[in-house]
């Protein structure tokens, strides 16, 4: 799908508008915007201390904008809590794997179904027929989650005792769960083979064909960014360096002197 493709006739289902984060007189982003079109897999780049993690948590209300606007579907993210993100669609991914280490693989998967059940304390103290419904409900998801991630085999084991490459599906795994509007990947890559990487390029590509998400991909890879993403955004100290496609940002050349340097400097 092309960009024209993405943007004509709609509006977009993310829109970061001037975001700036100042942290006791360091500005960490500094009047950052663009947007998301859905189906469409967006790379954030930049060099360290570029602004790319800061972003990801204002993304996810883990940090309040000092000023600007997130916006999903046309409303404003920011007046929601961080425990309240995921109902509204909004799924994401760690740096460093954030599991339940002593929990199974299934547990962890259902963990993530939370945000979408309505059930409460006492209608799951009554074990009422409602509950019992929407249990299996959310099992048939697990299983079916599990099953696509290639999961099974280790459905009961405890995550602690998985390779990272393994934790790093399970969390992925558990986010889908959720059944999110936008998944946001943070760093997804790191910690991979070469092949590893090849096979997550993959299935980031089958997540967004298969199963019509929107995916923000935060990542230093730049080969798994440049080889999967339609768009990118180039960050570099807090402001936005550069936007488009892979090969317009590839080319640019302030990208270029901000990853490789110049003689200049």
């Amino acid at each position: 799908m092309t960009q024209a493709q993405l943007a004509q006739g709609t509006s977009p289902l993310l829109a970061v508008r001037d975001v700036s984060v100042v942290f006791g007189g360091i500005v960490a982003l500094n009047g950052v915007s663009f947007e998301m079109h859905k189906g469409q897999i967006l790379g954030l780049i930049g060099p360290n201390g570029a602004g790319k993690t800061t972003l990801f948590n204002c993304l996810s209300r883990l940090y309040q904008p000092s000023s600007g606007d997130i916006l999903l579907e046309g409303a404003s993210i920011l007046t929601r809590p961080p425990h309240r993100i995921a109902e509204i669609g909004i799924g994401r991914t760690f740096q460093n794997v954030a599991l339940f280490p002593n929990l199974s693989v299934m547990d962890n998967v259902r963990v993530g179904t939370h945000a979408r059940t309505s059930s409460d304390i006492i209608s799951d103290s009554l074990r009422l027929a409602w509950v019992r419904r929407g249990e299996s409900g959310v099992n048939k998801k697990v299983h079916e989650i599990l099953a696509y991630l290639d999961l099974e085999d280790v459905a009961h084991t405890t995550v602690s005792g998985l390779p990272f490459g393994t934790q790093k599906r399970v969390e992925l795994a558990r986010a889908l769960a959720a059944d999110p509007k936008i998944l946001l990947l943070d760093e997804p890559a790191g910690g991979l083979n070469h092949e590893e990487v090849y096979i997550l390029g993959d299935l980031i590509r089958r997540i967004r064909d298969e199963r019509g998400m929107t995916v923000l991909l935060v990542e230093h890879h730049m080969g798994l960014v440049m080889s999967i993403a339609d768009h990118v955004v180039a960050l570099n100290f807090g402001k936005k360096l550069a936007e488009g496609t892979p090969a317009q940002v590839q080319a640019d050349p302030d990208v270029i002197k901000a990853y490789l340097g110049s003689k200049d400097q």
